[in-house]
């Protein structure tokens, strides 16, 4: 890389932080760097043209678990971490919604559903069981009662009666939170380069010689915010997961409208407007969909267009309109990581499918602990 003398004074000399990933762990940390440090040089360097993971690829759910997945992660996390993330995600809504406004991400609040299909009679069992205890362990955070069951008012087909709603979820404009973010980073003085992929560091002490390729050039702090890519610089402790994801053309009289959850979080579908986006099925095949590799399986879209056609809009002749993919970050926890590599390099990664509600808060942990 053949840099001019211009172009090295003005991105790639006396940075002081140097932030990897443009999603919103990336910019949240580097806002807020940028209120506790008002004339420090800040840069962003992004792989992807645009954020890369699962930032500007998710689906745009305001959510903090369904019933089924928070009943999950009582068998494997403690009640307290199970609150405690809750409290994290929930935090995290409240710091987005503050920062960009409900109008500019087009913040709906219509609630989120899940859904039993007929034959999955152990969980609708489980989650109708358990729904008074989750309630009461969430109503010191709540302030009310989070989960009710509901008749089925939406005209799915082969499901349970009862529906479990949640007034507290919400949906949002993934492409407009993400723009609004991108434009309060450029009025900060934040700059963002992007199609640049680190391919190596070196923490000195003083500061990290980080490489572009052939290039090299040194920061005083490297904060990491690749969350899905994240395996190797946390020595396993991040996995990728891929979710696939389609959207429906159109569809007349369409009077579904809210956010949507079916199979422990797995599947998950929404309203845009009057279509449909409808996305999951990782479980279907665990193996292949843990990649950090773009694209779509015969298997996972198959049952995506039979949920859609059998379950969910079982009246409708209903034509895809385009399939795409998103990058998450999970692991054995729940439990993001935020934690300091070496003297001068943090990282703060697996959101674990979650990064709409608790990336702005990570992002914010991250430049705190810097």
């Amino acid at each position: 890389m053949q840099l001019s003398y211009w172009e090295l004074k003005n991105w790639f000399t006396n940075v002081d932080y140097t932030i990897v990933g443009s999603g919103i762990v990336g910019l949240h940390a580097a806002l807020r760097l940028r209120e506790k440090f008002p004339e420090k040089k800040i840069l962003i360097l992004e792989r992807g043209m645009l954020p890369h993971g699962a930032s500007t690829k998710n689906a745009g759910f305001a959510c903090f678990g369904s019933l089924s997945e928070i009943i999950d992660d009582l068998k494997s996390h403690t009640e307290e971490e199970v609150i405690q993330l809750i409290q994290k995600r929930w935090n995290g809504l409240q710091l987005l919604r503050k920062r960009l406004g409900d109008t500019t991400i087009d913040f709906k609040p219509f609630g989120g559903y899940e859904l039993f299909l007929r034959d999955d009679e152990s969980s609708y069992a489980e989650c109708s069981n358990k729904l008074s205890f989750v309630n009461e362990i969430l109503k010191p955070l709540f302030k009310a009662e989070v989960f009710a069951k509901e008749v089925d008012r939406f005209g799915f087909r082969g499901i349970h009666e009862y529906l479990i709603f949640n007034p507290f979820e919400a949906q949002i404009d993934t492409g407009n939170m993400m723009q609004a973010l991108l434009k309060q980073a450029i009025a900060k003085d934040i700059l963002i380069l992007n199609q640049q992929t680190v391919t190596s560091f070196l923490d000195n002490q003083n500061t990290v010689e980080v490489a572009l390729g052939d290039f090299s050039f040194t920061t005083k702090k490297l904060l990491f915010a690749t969350n899905g890519f994240a395996n190797e610089l946390t020595k396993g402790a991040v996995k990728p997961a891929r979710a696939q994801v389609l959207i429906t053309e159109p569809i007349p009289n369409l009077d579904i409208k809210g956010t949507f959850h079916l199979d422990k979080g797995y599947y998950y579908f929404r309203n845009i407007g009057d279509r449909i986006l409808l996305g999951g099925g990782r479980n279907l095949d665990f193996e292949t969909e843990t990649t950090t590799e773009f694209g779509q399986t015969e298997i996972i879209q198959k049952r995506l267009e039979d949920l859609l056609k059998e379950v969910i809009l079982p009246n409708h002749d209903v034509k895809i309109d385009h399939r795409w993919s998103g990058i998450m970050g999970i692991g054995n926890s729940k439990k993001p990581i935020v934690t300091q590599l070496s003297e001068n390099v943090y990282c703060g990664v697996r959101l674990g499918g979650m990064g709409v509600a608790i990336g702005s808060l990570i992002g914010t942990e991250l430049a705190d602990l810097v």
